[in-house]
């Protein structure tokens, strides 16, 4: 039964007509990577649980999906990809956890909501190196409204803008190559 669902789960996703590319498959593990940095978790006050976890993926992604507008129609078409396999990923994890079709939908409906406003606002700021509305960002996505710790004392927020600055000094090449490693 595991594999019909599997497969019926590619083709909703339109897996079975177009199914991602490895580039994108190998971009996504990287972006997973980097978002799995205990540092999140231990150093920087980020919740490990699932919310945590979802939070600090989404962060990874935005930033790779940002670096990925200023690589033409190549890097657009990736960033979508990268956007698919995201949300691919989370529709088999919530189904791995028990939730029921009906319910996965709408979860994975407004996970991508709330992921395409993180996006704007972790865009928006680092776009205007604006540290307040940085912090502002992650206090309220990340760090899930916790007043109790504060990103731009404890480095979080200096560690983000680090993050994106490493992941913008990527060649495009390699990033369309699907590898984060300068």
């Amino acid at each position: 039964m595991k594999s019909k669902e599997n497969s019926w789960i590619k083709n909703l996703l339109g897996w079975g007509q177009r199914r991602q590319s490895t580039t994108a498959e190998t971009l996504y593990a990287a972006t997973v990577e980097v978002a799995r940095d205990p540092a999140f978790f231990t150093t920087y006050g980020v919740n490990d649980d699932v919310d945590g976890r979802f939070d600090a993926l989404a962060l990874a992604v935005a930033l790779v999906m940002r670096r990925l507008k200023d690589c033409g129609d190549e890097g657009k078409e990736l960033s979508q990809q990268l956007f698919d396999s995201m949300f691919a990923d989370m529709d088999l994890s919530l189904r791995e956890m028990g939730a029921g079709d009906l319910g996965v939908a709408k979860r994975v409906r407004v996970m991508a909501e709330g992921f395409m406003g993180r996006l704007d606002a972790y865009a928006a700021a680092l776009d205007a190196d604006d540290e307040a509305a940085l912090a502002a960002a992650l206090t309220r996505n990340l760090l899930r409204g916790d007043e109790m710790v504060d990103p731009v004392a404890n480095g979080l927020v200096a560690y983000v803008k680090s993050l994106s600055i490493r992941i913008e000094a990527v060649p495009a090449a390699q990033l369309l190559a699907g590898e984060l490693r300068g």
